[in-house]
């Protein structure tokens, strides 16, 4: 795919997003990515294809991958009770999976509290580990899609008891060395990620969600990662079965599956829908309004977005996958609005051709 050709395009969702800068990198089929830098980050600095960005809730592809990759060899099973692995776990109760865990239909809470990992200096990723231990169910599992954090907690959990690492070592062993990505969880990295605009809340700079290095150290397991668009690229096409053999088919063919047809949920309105399809990880576009994901985009595409202002999108009917960095977070609504025009023009641009 020749990214050049969607130039116009966006640089109409950068001036629509009123941001100082994007990266798009993109791909279809089995083409090798490119990669289309636009513009400058909050601070002025100017974006590369190799600018690193903070991902937020895009990690969640990489720890579900983390998961999967474990499935495949054996050492766990989607459908086994949680308790078999985190005996400890307030969660761990009857009907609550890692099938469950990763398609937010576990009943779990939708974040720890606040008093179980007070956010200030010292706080680590063991402690809200644990914070993530503590958390019981607030619904029954298999009742509601509620988007959430404390459930991919507990997968990493998993993940550090069955591989013997830290999540972060156990996340490039699994995921980002074999899939070539540049990726950075915990570890600050060796060149300053884009500085985003429109941090809203009251912490001090030195604690700013996304922005200041305490953030980045907690090396959250559901909104930490940083890497390149290209980085953020590789972990959707994962999930399209790029490269082949990183996953089973079978596996595969089971992510991309809705898990949770029929069942209501979302994040939280206008997020919330009727029917609220989810993969084993994969955000599944099905018939969600409003959505992330291009009016034009299949039903059955998948991804995922970030409240950093990012998304990373596969498109099965066209085979075109795409991920959009931006330098300032969603909480303006621009990824709704401009980020899924610009979607749109990939996937138009790739059918047509």
């Amino acid at each position: 795919m020749d990214v050049e050709r969607f130039r116009p395009a966006a640089e109409r969702c950068l001036a629509g997003a009123r941001m100082g800068g994007l990266v798009l990198a993109a791909a279809a089929g089995d083409d090798a990515p490119q990669s289309l830098a636009l513009g400058a980050d909050a601070a002025g600095a100017a974006l590369a294809a190799n600018t690193l960005f903070i991902t937020a809730s895009i990690t969640k592809l990489a720890t579900a991958l983390a998961v999967l990759r474990l499935a495949d060899l054996g050492a766990l099973g989607l459908d086994a009770a949680l308790a078999a692995h985190l005996p400890d776990a307030a969660a761990a109760q009857p009907g609550v999976t890692l099938r469950r865990i990763l398609s937010h239909s576990a009943g779990l809470p939708v974040d720890v509290r606040a008093e179980r990992a007070p956010y200030r200096i010292g706080l680590g990723w063991p402690q809200l580990a644990a914070a993530c231990l503590a958390e019981p169910p607030v619904a029954a599992p298999g009742s509601v899609v509620q988007y959430g954090n404390v459930g991919y907690g507990l997968a990493a959990v998993i993940v550090e008891r069955l591989s013997g690492m830290p999540f972060a070592a156990a996340l490039q062993d699994l995921v980002l060395g074999p899939l070539g990505v540049e990726g950075y969880l915990g570890d600050e990295p060796p060149r300053a990620p884009a500085l985003l605009a429109d941090i809203r809340g009251s912490n001090p700079p030195e604690l700013a969600p996304f922005n200041s290095a305490f953030y980045r150290s907690l090396a959250l397991p559901w909104a930490c990662l940083v890497t390149t668009a290209e980085g953020a690229l590789a972990l959707v096409r994962a999930f399209a079965g790029r490269p082949a053999g990183f996953l089973s088919p079978a596996t595969l063919a089971d992510a991309r599956r809705s898990q949770t047809d029929g069942l209501p949920g979302g994040a939280a309105p206008p997020l919330w829908y009727a029917a609220c399809p989810w993969g084993v990880g994969p955000d599944i576009r099905g018939a969600k309004q409003p959505h992330w994901a291009p009016p034009n985009a299949a039903p059955e595409s998948f991804g995922h977005a970030g409240a950093s202002g990012c998304i990373a999108w596969h498109d099965p009917a066209s085979d075109t996958s795409y991920a959009i960095m931006g330098t300032r977070t969603a909480t303006n609504g621009w990824l709704l609005r401009h980020a899924t025009t610009l979607g749109d023009a990939l996937i138009e641009g790739r059918a047509r051709t």
